[in-house]
């Protein structure tokens, strides 16, 4: 456990409960905690489906089916609080999703572990069609496409806590999330974490050495399905509304968009990739309606040119930081970033162009189309001859780096 608990570590979470606790008085407005309440939900979703890809190494297409399911169930634990037929406080919701996820995901992956890589990745993508066909059938459960209607605030106020105010439902994610984050981390220094991680890398030898990967894998998929219900439950506290698009493909794809872009190989790379992507999200979608197809190309520009995802550039950067060598690398990042920049801004013009059919109002829209063109051109010239300057730095940096290491 000292592994877990030492001093830098304690620190480390310390200080993130701490941000939890402050970003309300940082940021009290309305928006701004609708929108810190999304993000805590994503990064608990994100993290859940990172102990399935990033621990275990199961690429499943159907891991919002788990979300949904917690969501649902608790919406209809939270009518049944409402219509007297049982007590439980609010704040212990997240448990009746978590529960229900866990149900579920022990019953599926008994079945869907035993046929792991692309086996188990269209065998999810068949569960997500099937429970998303299934949420329009079952209108009793699903309420269909209207769905669950709930309230937050039946049961009554305990110790002056209602959820009413959003800044109450805030704090209420913030506990479960952080509580949520330390239990998966928890997860990954203990020997299930490390099995999971040699059968991600080599089953057949684990399996020699008399562990079970099939069991290893469905024990880990039944936790992922865990957290990924508590995200459910907390998404119904939320929102006071579940659908049956929180079980569909568009929420699965999400969540592998939040992995593949803040990147599986370290544990908070998911947490990167879900702020990032709720951030822009709530962000695009209110300046453009072509915000899905920049996603699409930011997941594409992530895989083809950083795999790993955000969390490996930031990591491959840990040691020239610690050797005092990044002001070497900074010109040519510099002009990498610049140059990039104007190939961004010229591609951004041509996508609207493209969509809207003008820009700019009052400005011709031949003018505009060259402008943009004409920036498109130049940036991308540039930017090759940067790129090669980038590569050229990294490449005398070698020597001396593998020297100070």
């Amino acid at each position: 456990m000292e592994r877990v608990f030492n001093k830098s570590r304690l620190i480390l979470w310390g200080s993130v409960a701490l941000v939890f606790a402050l970003l309300p008085l940082l940021f009290p407005g309305g928006f701004a905690l609708s929108m810190l309440s999304q993000l805590g939900i994503a990064i608990i979703f994100a993290l859940s489906y990172n102990m399935l890809l990033g621990q275990t190494g199961l690429l499943s297409f159907g891991h919002a089916v788990y979300f949904g399911l917690g969501a649902f169930m608790t919406a209809h634990a939270i009518n049944f609080v409402e219509q007297g037929a049982f007590g439980l406080p609010i704040s212990f919701m997240p448990l009746v999703g978590g529960l229900t996820g866990l149900v579920f995901s022990l019953f599926l992956g008994f079945v869907t572990t035993r046929r792991p890589g692309t086996p188990f990745a269209m065998i999810s993508l068949g569960i997500a069609e099937m429970v998303a066909a299934s949420a329009l059938m079952f209108t009793t459960f699903f309420g269909g496409e209207g769905g669950i209607v709930t309230d937050r605030t039946a049961g009554g106020a305990v110790w002056g806590v209602s959820y009413g105010p959003q800044v109450q439902v805030y704090y209420l994610i913030a506990v479960w999330c952080f509580i949520s984050m330390a239990l998966m981390f928890i997860i990954t220094r203990t020997p299930l974490g490390q099995i999971a991680n040699a059968v991600r890398d080599n089953p057949e030898r684990t399996q020699f050495i008399g562990y079970n990967p099939t069991r290893v894998r469905w024990i880990m998929m039944s936790l992922a399905g865990f957290f990924a219900g508590i995200g459910g439950a907390l998404t119904t506290i939320n929102y006071e509304i579940i659908t049956a698009e929180s079980l569909g493909l568009m929420a699965s794809g999400n969540v592998v968009l939040m992995a593949f872009i803040g990147g599986i190989g370290q544990f908070w790379g998911p947490i990167v990739g879900a702020v990032l992507v709720t951030f822009l999200q709530s962000a695009l979608s209110n300046f453009t309606q072509a915000w899905l197809l920049y996603f699409g190309l930011l997941f594409l520009l992530i895989i083809l040119f950083s795999p790993g995802g955000i969390s490996s550039l930031i990591a491959m950067h840990g040691p020239l930081w610690r050797a005092g060598m990044m002001k070497r690398l900074m010109p040519s990042y510099v002009s990498a970033l610049c140059s990039g920049g104007v190939t961004l801004i010229g591609i951004i013009g041509v996508i609207e162009l493209l969509y809207r059919g003008t820009l700019l109002v009052g400005v011709h829209v031949a003018f505009t189309w060259i402008v943009a063109g004409f920036l498109v051109l130049v940036g991308a010239f540039f930017l090759r001859r940067a790129i090669r300057s980038v590569a050229q730095a990294w490449e005398d940096l070698s020597p001396d780096l593998a020297k100070w290491s």
